[in-house]
């Protein structure tokens, strides 16, 4: 009965939410809180429990979920249309982190990874290759914006197909790390060089690094990958110095554009 009782529940959440092990632990053994720790027990306290590592999984699964909902929102991409500007931002940056979302999203499709495991780069990914056309249209390039989607959508679908070997998929993964690294420095730049954070979004900026801080622990969890691990250790560290700048230059705000006359 009880098996019973599991079989559509367990459809549900198994392929999406939780690995088998976990689901097993905390709907059939009904195992929440805690697990017995190994070794003896203390002559004082007694016998001490430690989170089991399906509830632990189950707090980061739920924050990293709650994270990536919130980017629904589109915060970066309304913030730009309600200023009509893109000031502020790196197109180089923004493109260098749409090669990595892209990277990760068809690496991971092609391993056959869980989508809780990379869905977010996913919507990310939407998002960015938004703001990418925004940056280009209020710089008078909406052209050049409206082909660069088409030639990146015919990229997408070609990364997708089995003609793409196993090997250049890996290696567009493993370039993520330098790919994050260089965009964020050159945000970073931008930044510095101007003295402000233009048009970045608060919002976005501390979700991604939220983002990002969570999903080293779900990923470890749900692939075992280290290429995938490690892409998110190093974006943490990135996103963590755009969400430093942000917090410094808080209160500085773009100079107001002068006409020159040529």
């Amino acid at each position: 009965m009880a098996a019973e009782a599991d079989g559509p529940l367990k459809r549900l959440l198994v392929p999406i939410l939780l690995p088998e092990k976990c689901y097993d632990q905390l709907f059939v053994q009904w195992d929440l809180l805690h697990a017995p720790q190994q070794g003896p027990p203390s002559d004082h306290l007694g016998s001490v429990s430690l989170p089991s590592p399906a509830s632990r999984f189950s707090s980061a699964k739920a924050w990293g979920w709650a994270l990536w909902l919130a980017h629904f929102s589109l915060p970066q991409v309304f913030k730009i249309l309600g200023a009509k500007s893109a000031e502020g931002l790196s197109l180089q940056s923004v493109m260098l982190e749409l090669v990595a979302l892209t990277g990760t999203m068809v690496y991971s499709i092609t391993n056959n990874f869980p989508f809780s495991s990379w869905g977010e780069a996913l919507f990310l990914m939407l998002q960015t290759i938004t703001i990418c056309f925004l940056v280009m249209h209020y710089r008078g390039q909406t052209v050049k914006g409206v082909a660069f989607l088409a030639c990146y959508s015919l990229v997408l679908l070609v990364l997708l197909s089995p003609l793409t070997p196993l090997t250049v998929v890996t290696l567009l993964q493993a370039s993520n790390v330098p790919a994050v690294v260089v965009g964020r420095l050159l945000q970073a730049a931008t930044n510095y060089h101007n003295g402000h954070t233009g048009q970045l979004s608060a919002i976005t900026v501390f979700l991604l690094f939220g983002g990002s801080l969570a999903r080293i622990f779900t990923s470890i969890q749900e692939t075992g990958d280290p290429l995938m691990a490690g892409t998110f250790v190093v974006s943490s560290l990135c996103n963590g110095l755009i969400a430093a700048q942000l917090l410094f230059y808080w209160n500085a705000r773009p100079p107001h554009k002068q006409k020159k006359a040529e």
